[in-house]
């Protein structure tokens, strides 16, 4: 009897050992893990059903093809919108986790600062073309299947991005262009 009395006091010191040690750092980076995974879904989720709504009001009247030009520009807000959120999720997420490791934050989010201005030095371009690429999509200037002459590029639309618009011309080249070089178009399908 003793044998099993001794047995399931050592058994029972190693559980509460175990959950002693689970209950700390990484039951804490589990739930933080599981929020961010939550957060992550149900945003993603509500931008979703956001942006199909959008998509499927008739803001501008007129032919069908404004209305898939309008798809188009809610699903590619969308996924601007998703990606934003997903960053943000998990940059705080990934923090919170740093600090459940012991790391002193302080110096981190300072440091951050000054990294974030140089890395704003060295991406003026991607940050140039994206928001030329945002304000091209609200300003509704061309989409995908219009003709457009743009910089020495004549041809349809085959893609819009928010960082680079692909044209395939008459010959039959693809051409990625970056939406912060094209200072003018001209779209040859939109009718006054």
């Amino acid at each position: 009897m003793s044998a099993d009395f001794a047995l399931a006091a050592s058994f029972t010191d190693r559980t509460q050992k175990i959950w002693g040690w689970f209950s700390g750092s990484p039951l804490h980076i589990l739930v933080i893990v599981i929020i961010a995974v939550l957060a992550q879904r149900l945003g993603s989720r509500a931008i979703s059903k956001a942006m199909n709504r959008l998509a499927a009001v008739d803001l501008v009247h007129g032919p069908g093809h404004l209305a898939a030009r309008q798809k188009e520009r809610a699903k590619t807000t969308g996924t601007v919108l998703t990606s934003t959120l997903n960053a943000v999720i998990w940059v705080i997420a990934l923090g919170m986790i740093l600090g459940e490791f012991g790391l002193n934050l302080g110096p981190l989010i300072a440091s951050a600062g000054v990294i974030g201005i140089a890395f704003g030095l060295g991406a003026q371009t991607i940050v140039r073309d994206v928001l030329a690429g945002l304000f091209m999509l609200i300003e509704d200037q061309y989409g995908v299947g219009d003709r457009i002459d743009v910089l020495e590029v004549s041809g349809v639309v085959e893609r819009v991005g928010l960082r680079i618009t692909t044209v395939r011309d008459d010959a039959g080249t693809l051409w990625y262009l970056r939406n912060g070089e094209i200072l003018k178009v001209g779209n040859r399908s939109q009718s006054g």
